[in-house]
């Protein structure tokens, strides 16, 4: 594999440095952790839901946590799955679905954990119960390929940071369990820390039963001037999404779905070493090396435009209906739908209830080295941290998939009826892919005292990125993309007083197309969700440029700490990519749509008197297209005759909420607490509605409850009711083909809207040790 020399040499270097004789034991123990490129400078600036935040309602959840603490921070279920959710954060997404347009950089302990396939980021495979903190960084060039809207930053354990065991073990609705324990300790050089969570449920929609397993394993080694952490993230997951359904079937019977089977099964593993080794009083080497390896085997139920052929020469064979728009009479054409061997299938369903199964397999073996050089000196009043660092990322992913033709049951299930789709024209084939990525970046970061009260933040980066795509079939798919970028990055912090200080900044950094977008660009050769890919034209690379300002402050008040802070930004993206819709059923393609512009205000504050903690926060976010275009969108009740809707500067992106706010309490009392958090949202236009003229996904307002009382030293039971009040509610829109399948719950249903329907009322209770 080609990692291996860039990991043999990381590896040696890091050997060379950890044995040097200038290391001497010092009596002061030092104990350095590696975050992110950069440093920990830019994150400690940043929003961070620590430990004590991902546990507040018993069971450790990290995603929950910054949704309560960050603003603007909202969680779409595109999925449908509870721990699969497109975390939307400023406009910019992190998402574990390939197509959607992954727009924020994702760290675990120093090292990328953007999937290299489609950038995805899958956070079910990370044991919550292992983090010990969890931030979202704005944008800067320092955090390289992604970092459109800015980073996730993860921190694990370790035994010296998080001493002590911890288990709970819970219960809830829709037969819920969650088993978690994590746990560690440190001698004088030696720490270790472990953490296992199991995760299940039935689901609260029909047919969506998930599962989780997740592991995680540190192993510290610190001395006074030099030290090192090998870490181990593994993970099975079974995880059922069963995604939007149409709006008149949840009107009937909220529960159910639209078409099913849509299951994932993942096995993951990391292994990293983050090792440190102080090279004198002010300077140090520190790094991050890893290697992972993935396999997603996915299936797909879906329904499909295949009928019985209506030429009497085709009686008995089925074909493909598709739309021919090239003479503007947008008329229906049909092809005999055909198998692997080129031989046409038969109709032995008379004509009716067709689907497919599209099936999926994914094999990414991937593996990178972080070195950087940290130097931090008192200068100018202030300190002085400068930064110098190199990474490298390589990755080799297999892709194949097939749709396998199957019959469309009453519930909505597809069957496999035995053939694989092969369609001479493309519109529907197998997949054999082999993709490697490689990407080099060099950065610079230095926060430079200019005097006792003002300091630069200057980042500066250049990524190269080299994509290499082999199909294994034919030659449609061979491509070879190489893309380059230096990124500059400014930001000025005044502190003004004690308890105010103020900042403003400019960034610029970039997203290069990933091998999932290249593969499928072509409006005349679409793919679907399952099928990325058809054929190779080149999309350009997204570039944002982004500005921002802001104030942080403290204060006491009547016996009341209070901390605040407030921001204004705008990010600006030129090229940005969009996964658009297709005249063919379930197939879209990836295109440039020019530019898009995403900016807001955030506002939040904290306030703790005692044991009572509030917070509040609001964001505001103006997403907007800056270039006119015209999308294709077939299923848009609005579309023209070749199923287009015009799009115009100024119309808003779609999927992304204006407004948010959060409001949370937590009252610490003498043997029990009690909590809960308010999370209110406006609504979104629906995906595929960039022109805004259909009605939108509703606004909603949440209210969830916690609390817990002690009933042994070390011992309490816990509670917790999301939803309270049991609000219907959506986090996502788009639309469907409704009127080509019978909904026995909605037999007259048009509407061609679709929601990602949120949960119901749901309660969990639970027991937690913690000694």
């Amino acid at each position: 594999m080609t990692t291996v020399m860039p990991l043999r040499l990381g590896f040696g270097i890091i050997a060379i440095s950890a044995c040097s004789p200038a290391l001497a034991n010092d009596a002061d123990q030092r104990v350095i952790v590696v975050t992110a490129p950069g440093g920990d400078t830019l994150v400690s600036e940043s929003t961070v839901a620590g430990r004590e935040d991902i546990s507040v309602a018993g069971s450790p959840d990290a995603i929950a946590a910054l949704t309560r603490n960050v603003a603007g921070v909202t969680l779409q279920q595109a999925q449908g799955n509870p721990w699969q959710p497109n975390l939307s954060w400023r406009g910019f997404l992190a998402s574990p679905l390939q197509g959607q347009p992954q727009g924020l950089a994702a760290y675990l302990d120093g090292g990328r954990f953007n999937l290299p396939f489609g950038d995805t980021v899958p956070f079910d495979v990370i044991p919550d119960a292992a983090l010990t903190s969890i931030a979202l960084v704005e944008a800067d060039p320092v955090f390289g390929l992604n970092a459109l809207g800015g980073a996730v930053v993860m921190a694990t354990a370790t035994g010296r940071s998080d001493p002590g065991l911890t288990a709970t073990a819970a219960y809830g609705s829709y037969d819920e369990r969650e088993f978690s324990i994590a746990g560690g300790g440190a001698g004088d050089v030696f720490s270790t820390f472990a953490a296992l969570q199991y995760r299940a449920e039935d689901g609260w929609r029909d047919h969506s039963p998930s599962e989780l397993l997740n592991g995680y394993l540190d192993l510290g080694y610190d001395v006074g001037n030099h030290g090192a952490h090998l870490k181990f993230v593994g993970a099975d997951t079974d995880l059922t999404g069963n995604g939007v359904s149409p709006v008149e079937l949840l009107e009937a019977r909220r529960k159910s779905v639209f078409t099913w089977p849509d299951r994932s099964q993942t096995k993951y593993g990391r292994i990293s070493l983050t090792p440190w080794v102080a090279l004198g009083d002010q300077t140090r080497l520190e790094g991050t090396l890893y290697y992972q390896r993935l396999t997603i085997r996915t299936v797909n139920g879906d329904a499909a435009d295949i009928e019985a052929c209506e030429d009497d020469d085709l009686t008995g064979l089925l074909c493909l209906e598709t739309v021919d728009d090239d003479d503007g009479d947008d008329e229906e054409t049909a092809a005999v739908l055909t198998d692997a061997t080129g031989m046409a299938i038969a109709d032995v369903l008379d004509g009716e209830d067709y689907g497919v199964l599209n099936r999926g397999r994914l094999n990414t073996r991937a593996g990178g080295v972080l070195l950087q050089l940290i130097d931090e000196r008192e200068m100018m009043g202030g300190t002085n941290r400068l930064a110098i660092g190199v990474s490298h990322d390589e990755s080799r992913s297999r892709f194949g998939t097939e749709a396998e033709l199957g019959e469309l049951t009453e519930d909505r299930s597809v069957d496999p009826l035995g053939p694989v789709i092969v369609q001479e024209d493309g519109a529907i084939a197998p997949v054999g892919l082999i993709a490697r990525t490689k990407f080099t970046g060099i950065f610079l970061s230095d926060s430079l005292p200019l005097t006792d009260r003002l300091t630069a933040q200057i980042g500066l980066r250049y990524n190269r990125a080299r994509i290499i795509l082999r199909d294994q079939i034919g030659t449609a798919l061979n491509g070879d993309h190489t893309f380059a970028r230096v990124n500059p990055g400014l930001s000025l912090r005044y502190r003004a007083s004690d308890a105010l200080t103020l900042r403003g900044g400019y960034a610029e950094t970039n997203r290069t197309p990933t091998p999932a977008e290249l593969s499928c660009a072509d409006e005349d050769a679409p793919c679907s969700l399952a099928n990325f890919f058809i054929a190779d034209p080149p999309l350009e690379q997204v570039v944002a440029k982004s500005w921002n300002i802001g104030a942080t402050g403290d204060a006491d008040a009547g016996g009341w700490n209070l901390a605040w802070q407030a921001a204004a930004w705008r990010t600006t993206n030129r090229n940005d990519i969009q996964y658009v819709a297709s005249e063919i059923r379930g197939r879209a393609y990836f295109r440039n749509i020019g530019s898009t512009r995403r900016q807001g205000i955030d506002l939040g504050v904290k306030a703790r008197r005692g044991g009572l903690s509030l917070g509040a926060s609001y964001a505001f976010l103006d997403a907007t297209f800056r270039t006119p275009l015209t999308l294709s969108s077939p299923s848009n009740p609005f579309a023209n005759d070749d199923g287009k809707i015009e799009v115009t500067k100024g119309d808003r992106l779609s999927g992304l909420p204006r407004h948010s706010a959060t409001f949370t309490a937590d009252w610490d009392g003498k043997g029990f607490s009690l909590g809960g958090d308010v999370i209110a949202r406006s609504g979104q236009q629906i995906v595929g509605d960039e022109a805004g003229q259909n009605p939108k996904v509703p606004g909603y307002a949440l209210i969830n409850l916690r609390g817990s009382i002690d009933f042994a030293p070390g011992l309490s039971l816990f509670g917790a009711v999301r939803n309270a009040l049991d609000t219907d509610y959506e986090t996502f829109g788009t639309f469907s083909e409704v009127d080509e399948v019978f909904l026995t719950e909605a037999p007259d249903a048009e509407d061609p809207r679709a929601f990602g329907p949120g949960a119901p009322r749901r309660w969990t209770v639970g027991v937690k040790a913690s000694f």
